[in-house]
């Protein structure tokens, strides 16, 4: 039990069934509401306590928020993340970090990838060293209470693109491709590293993992993605990234897949062929039709043998369109505005399985 998801062994249960692709009565729905909608509270700032190191502050406040939240009536858990922002392993490998006004990036530092070494900066106060310093804060102070994120790695190609600029990487690919697959499978070779470094840091072996996405795992879990894919075509992809992505799935017990942008769909006969991925969230992109308008991409995923993410559904929403899909490996995540409200989500979707 956390003390705020008193139902969290039951909650355990139904992401068992999940990734097994086996359904208990209904598909999940991690739902959540405030215990009172006239008086909000609102949760710690995205990356609160990164740039100051103020790890307690942050903490501290988003309990706040969670003490003034209910989920109790779906598998809602809540959690926090410990960040630098979506760049953070490119700073791990020594690149400079910015963080300014609620956001983070690092500054294209390598004039070409001719003798590059992949290496963790380890000193003092790199940004790696006090990620995992911020993790191990984190994990003590909510124990029985609620869950640290697995941090969100962009690593792979993406690490590659910060560290070089997408553009400059793009042109590489063309003309220095012995030298991008050597860095490749150096910092490919890391990503373990990386993840057991968290385990130890998060004392996640205890606890389970869960990361940005909601789907927890009592394994070893993380959300993996190549947001760099939609600068390239198919036999680059197939190249460079797919096996990438494969080996990170591989090695972790289960996954999500973050599949952002429609630039990126060329790709996806190739990302749906990695056995190894569980879930997909697909992610239309700014300024496109959200995801319920995607239904035939949707279908096909499913058909894949793949389960969704759907994380931009309304309550109405859910409750006309989710028999649309099949509910093996299918989660909802949505915000309700009163406890009333989310259970009668669920109550609802139970009832018209």
């Amino acid at each position: 039990m956390l003390k705020y998801k008193e139902n969290f062994e039951q909650t355990k249960e139904y992401f068992r069934a999940f990734w097994k692709k086996e359904v208990i009565d209904r598909p999940l729905i991690a739902v959540s509401c405030p215990k009172d909608p006239a008086s909000p509270v609102w949760p710690a700032p995205y990356m609160a306590g990164s740039a100051d190191g103020k790890y307690l502050e942050a903490l501290q406040r988003q309990e706040e928020y969670f003490a003034g939240m209910d989920y109790s009536a779906g598998e809602a858990i809540p959690t926090f993340e410990c960040s630098f922002g979506p760049d953070q392993f490119a700073a791990f490998l020594g690149a400079k970090l910015e963080i300014k006004a609620g956001t983070s990036w690092v500054h294209p530092c390598l004039e070409s990838f001719e003798g590059f070494h992949a290496q963790l900066d380890r000193s003092e106060n790199s940004v790696y060293t006090r990620l995992l310093q911020f993790i191990s804060v984190a994990a003590d102070y909510a124990k029985g209470k609620f869950l640290i994120n697995t941090p969100d790695l962009h690593s792979n190609m993406d690490a590659l693109s910060a560290m070089r600029s997408p553009e400059e990487l793009c042109v590489d690919l063309m003309l220095d491709e012995e030298n991008v697959l050597s860095a490749l499978e150096q910092v490919r070779k890391l990503y373990p590293v990386v993840i057991e470094d968290v385990i130890r840091a998060g004392k996640f072996e205890q606890t389970g993992m869960i990361g940005w996405a909601p789907t927890y795992c009592e394994g070893k879990f993380a959300t993996v993605q190549c947001d760099f894919s939609c600068m390239i075509g198919p036999a680059m992809a197939r190249k460079f990234v797919i096996p990438a992505i494969r080996e990170e799935a591989a090695y972790l017990d289960h996954c999500v897949y973050h599949y952002d942008g429609k630039e990126a769909l060329g790709h996806l006969d190739d990302v749906l062929a990695i056995k190894e991925i569980d879930v997909i969230q697909w992610v239309p992109g700014d300024g496109n039709p959200r995801s319920i308008q995607w239904m035939d991409l949707l279908h096909k995923i499913q058909a894949a043998g793949k389960g969704l993410w759907i994380y931009d559904w309304t309550v109405d929403e859910i409750k006309e369109h989710f028999k649309e899909l099949k509910p093996e490996g299918l989660i909802f995540q949505v915000s309700a505005k009163d406890r009333k409200e989310a259970e009668g989500l669920v109550s609802y979707v139970k009832k018209h399985m």
